[in-house]
């Protein structure tokens, strides 16, 4: 399931949100803004719901560090300042979306299933490619050249998050946490076994030899050339 963090001092608003995205995401809720930053720099997050103001350090001081370190998770801004320069601000440091006080639940919702679309973490479409091989999300079956791969379960999931990631440096923290759980009590060490398990299953496939290890960081999944 998708993973949100919600920094927001307002205890109303933080569980209006947490109870309308019942279902499309797993909540976690922090309402300083020193225990938001450390949050959102420990731990793995698909989009960061931001209030500028709050105790301990500003929304736009963790926005910076957020910047700086894991550039690549989506941010929405959460404000009552709506002046043009107050926006401008924002998106300068590194905010992707920034909604007014009072907003729409609606709304929010649409704007974080965009972000979520365009950095690959909320599928768009029914299936993904890789040359010959197809992953089809409805039935959850993987196939290269029409052949049915055997393919299942956290091996399924460990091969839409490398597709889903090409080009992109996974380290293993950031797959345990993504297909297992931070919270699971399997060792970080069950990533090497499944990646092993699925490099035999692609073997003579067009992702064979496409999936690199970096030693002491994680893997990499080069990009398909099209």
């Amino acid at each position: 399931m998708l993973k949100i963090l919600i920094i927001e001092d307002d205890w109303q608003i933080s569980d209006s949100i947490k109870e309308f995205f019942a279902g499309f995401a797993e909540i976690t809720q922090v309402f300083d803004g020193l225990e938001g930053q450390f949050e959102a720099l420990s731990n793995i997050y698909d989009l960061i719901i931001l209030d500028w103001m709050l105790p301990q350090k500003s929304g736009i001081e963790i926005l910076q560090r957020i910047h700086e370190e894991r550039s690549s998770i989506p941010v929405i801004m959460l404000t009552a300042k709506d002046d043009i320069e107050d926006k401008m601000k924002g998106f300068k440091y590194g905010a992707d979306d920034y909604l007014t006080k009072p907003f729409y639940l609606e709304e929010l919702k649409m704007r974080a299933s965009i972000l979520l679309k365009h950095s690959g973490a909320l599928q768009s479409e029914n299936s993904i490619a890789y040359g010959e091989i197809m992953v089809e999300f409805d039935d959850q079956s993987v196939s290269n050249n029409g052949e049915k791969l055997e393919i299942l379960g956290k091996e399924f999931d460990l091969l839409v998050y490398l597709l889903q990631n090409q080009g992109v440096i996974l380290t293993k923290e950031q797959i345990f946490d993504r297909i297992w759980g931070f919270d699971s009590q399997t060792a970080i060490t069950v990533v090497e076994v499944y990646m092993s398990k699925l490099r035999k299953n692609l073997k003579g496939t067009s992702l064979d030899g496409n999936i690199q290890t970096l030693r002491n960081v994680g893997y990499l999944v080069k990009k398909e050339v099209k």
